[in-house]
Formats: structure tokens, sequence, C-alpha cells
């Protein structure tokens, strides 16, 4: 079983910059492919971005691509979310989730954390 935790969430101005972090409780996170989702109010979760294990792969929301980077430690058993030039169109609750394969949808991923919430003001 592997049980992440998200944090870095926090209430933030528009154009300000903030990094998540999500960090595994077992040494398996390496050899997972993880990923960031979003969820906002009365909305479908979102993909906001993967990596492979290597982190040889990355892919990234096309409505993210230019502000928001994936990256991932494995010694460390922790990746990251760096988020730039936030708008409240990227006020939701973020998720990690771990799983096998590089997906853009919530059933590629077998794991999920309980989120970490960021709110935008404009």
């Amino acid at each position: 079983q592997v049980q992440l935790v998200e944090s870095g969430g926090g209430l933030v101005r528009a154009g300000d910059s903030l990094t998540l972090s999500c960090s595994a409780s077992v040494r398996t996170l390496s050899a997972h492919t993880m990923a960031w989702f979003r969820q906002a109010q009365r909305r479908e979760r979102e993909f906001v971005a993967a990596i492979s294990w290597s982190a040889g792969s990355a892919r990234v929301a096309a409505s993210v691509k230019d502000r928001f980077t994936i990256s991932r430690d494995n010694a460390k058993e922790t990746i990251y979310l760096q988020m730039n030039k936030l708008n409240d169109g990227d006020t939701a609750v973020y998720y990690c989730a771990a799983g096998s394969v590089v997906g853009v949808t919530p059933d590629s991923y077998t794991y999920w954390g309980q989120g970490t919430q960021v709110t935008v003001s404009s």
C-alpha cells in the first residue's frame, strides 16, 4: 500500500508562484509513474501533469504547459509541481497520484493522496 501526502498548498495572489510537494510513506515511489490532478468546485477531476518513474518522460496539460513544471526526486521519495503565474482558474484541490503508466485520466492511477487546497485571489 502506497500512501501519498501532499503539501505546499495555500492562499496566494494572482501572478504568484507556488510549489507543491508529494511524499510517499513507503520506499516505493521511485517504482511508480507519478501525476498531479486538480479538482475545482463543481468540476471533474482534471489532469495537470505526470512524470515517469525515471523522469525520462513527462507530460503536462496544454492549459498549464507554459506555467507548470513537474519534477521528482526519487532519493527523497518526493515529486513536485512548480506553478508560476497563478490565476484564479488554478484554484482547486490538487491531488497527487501514483500508477504504472503516464496516463491523463484518473483511472490510470492506483494510489491517491488526500489533496491540498490552492486558492488564487485575483
